[in-house]
């Protein structure tokens, strides 16, 4: 099983990034798909989900809800999550990951939540 980010950087406030995820070595397809991530010094927060469908519902947290949009490319095994409006609290390594269960959200449970997931991309928003 492979997770691999891409797309992270160095953006100002007020800015856009595109993040990628490239997935192998399981059946993309057919799994709920999720971006979290960690600040400097704090646990795993959960950013959003899209559900297996190419169109398939999506969740997100209060903090990216209207300025974050997760999507996916099932034909490519690819997810992404278009960042608008970036925020200097937005800094944080982004990780893509494949969710246990097949609920969206979160009820906190940080990495367990999840059965795989990448390396992750930083991103910092900083003038």
């Amino acid at each position: 099983v492979q997770l691999v980010e891409s797309g992270g950087g160095l953006v100002q406030p007020g800015g856009s990034l595109r993040l990628s995820c490239a997935a192998s070595g399981f059946t993309f397809s057919s799994s709920i798909m999720s971006w979290a991530r960690q600040a400097p010094g704090k646990g795993l927060e959960w950013v959003s989900d899209i559900n297996s469908g190419g169109d398939g519902p999506t969740a997100y947290s209060d903090s990216v809800k209207g300025r974050f949009t997760i999507s996916r490319d099932n034909a490519k095994n690819t997810l992404h999550l278009q960042m608008d409006s970036l925020k200097p609290e937005d800094t944080a390594v982004y990780y893509c990951a494949r969710k246990k269960g097949g609920v969206l959200g979160t009820y906190g449970g940080g990495f367990a939540e999840y059965d795989y997931w990448g390396r992750g991309t930083q991103v910092t928003v900083s003038s």
